[in-house]
């Protein structure tokens, strides 16, 4: 589960990279009652906030034949720290570590498989305000060409174990994450095996999980305002109802109603 009492290596934000900020936070305030605040004079970045505290962030999408998506940011005492381990554990630094308005110091990488993600470390601003409720994230999932080699790198990286458990109809194994030196109860996201045929543009990927109070309405919205059902709404025993959805400009996201709901 997540919290907001952030570990090494547990998410502690999430942006997205979209080619068009206004009608990107016209989609997300509409489908998840998001209430959205520009950040500064040229309005390239901005807060998604429900009912005042910040759930995720939208950034203009800028890098050249890059595809709109969600990045995913993990808690790091010392963001320059893990720059220096990702390249030595076989990743790239993409972007290197600096320091955002006093804010906190950021940093973003890629995997040896091709999966991107980043650090945050935090300065004034801890991380998101809220997770685990409606309308907020509440897990994160690694699509990768080699679930074993993911497992390898994010542990020395961020030191997380994993559990492994059975997918239903033998679809192989999926492993949760759990952070380093904490419980199974704090299990944040998984790993799960795909085809790089199965992958956009056959690069692995993060997406995030939003806990939602009706996963059906949702997808109602999701498709209603210009976004795509990708899989479901289906059932997942144990877990709850959930659907894959994109928004209008591609970025894939899950919608969640949990079984505790």
């Amino acid at each position: 589960m997540l919290t907001t009492d952030f570990v090494l290596g547990s998410p502690c934000w999430l942006d997205l990279g979209a080619p068009d900020i206004e009608a990107t936070s016209t989609f997300y305030t509409t489908v998840f009652d998001w209430e959205f605040s520009p950040v500064g004079p040229d309005a390239e970045y901005g807060m998604f906030t429900k009912d005042g505290d910040v759930v995720a962030a939208v950034g203009r999408l800028t890098e050249e034949g890059a595809r709109s998506a969600w990045m995913i940011y993990f808690h790091a005492p010392d963001a320059q720290a893990v720059a220096e381990q990702v390249s030595r554990a076989g990743g790239a630094v993409r972007v290197d570590a600096f320091d955002v308005d006093g804010q906190g110091r950021m940093a973003q990488f890629t995997d040896p498989q091709g999966g991107q993600f980043a650090v945050w470390e935090p300065g004034k601003t801890a991380g998101l305000g809220v997770v685990n409720e409606p309308g907020s994230l509440s897990w994160v999932e690694l699509m990768t060409t080699d679930v074993a080699a993911a497992k390898a790198f994010y542990g020395q990286i961020f030191g997380w174990r994993t559990s492994e458990t059975e997918l239903p109809g033998g679809g192989g194994a999926y492993s949760m994450i759990i952070p380093s030196g904490q419980s199974e109860d704090r299990m944040q996201g998984g790993i799960m095996g795909l085809p790089a045929e199965y992958l956009p543009d056959g690069s692995p990927y993060w997406h995030p999980v939003f806990d939602v109070a009706d996963c059906d309405a949702t997808v109602a919205r999701v498709t209603g305002n210009g976004g795509n059902l990708k899989m479901g709404p289906e059932d997942a025993e144990g877990v709850g109802r959930l659907a894959v959805c994109e928004d209008p400009a591609g970025a894939e996201f899950v919608a969640l109603t949990p079984v505790s709901s």
